[in-house]
């Protein structure tokens, strides 16, 4: 058994306790014409895990690096106007949860009310279990490693 602390021990521990965004609002979002990077920002925390693809626009910021960019990263969201940040790992139960809380944390120290940080329930397993529809919008799909 490993004595190594987990990878965000280094980091503070998240305050907040984000929303969940489910992968069929999402995906109405996407069908209403809503666009990631436009109007809401898709953040893909995986890291050497994230093959099998990703949802179409979202970016590829590991939650092992993302702590000490949050607030370059709040900037720039800001400054797009977008309103919504959803993260998403593999199931959502660690990495997109700690990241879109320290995010809400930042967001709420900054004042801002507008901005939301949310979490894509399921991740991008849920997200490629959910039928043709889902996964006709996962750039570089691979169902032999999603669908594990």
């Amino acid at each position: 058994m490993s004595t190594e602390a987990p990878w965000h021990a280094a980091f503070p521990a998240p305050k907040s306790a984000p929303s969940s965004i489910s992968r069929e609002e999402l995906l109405q979002w996407m069908q209403e014409g809503k666009q990631a990077g436009k109007d809401f920002v898709l953040v893909d925390v995986r890291r050497t895990d994230h093959e099998g693809g990703t949802i179409k626009g979202s970016i590829n910021l590991p939650a092992q690096s993302l702590y000490p960019t949050i607030p370059s990263l709040y900037s720039l969201v800001s400054n797009s106007g977008a309103k919504y940040v959803i993260w998403y790992c593999g199931s959502c139960g660690g990495r997109g949860p700690r990241t879109a809380a320290w995010f809400a944390d930042y967001i709420q120290e900054t004042g801002d009310t507008e901005m939301k940080s949310l979490i894509l329930a399921g991740g991008i397993k849920g997200w490629a279990a959910a039928g043709e529809e889902f996964t006709a919008l996962i750039d570089g799909y691979d169902a032999s490693v999603l669908k594990k």
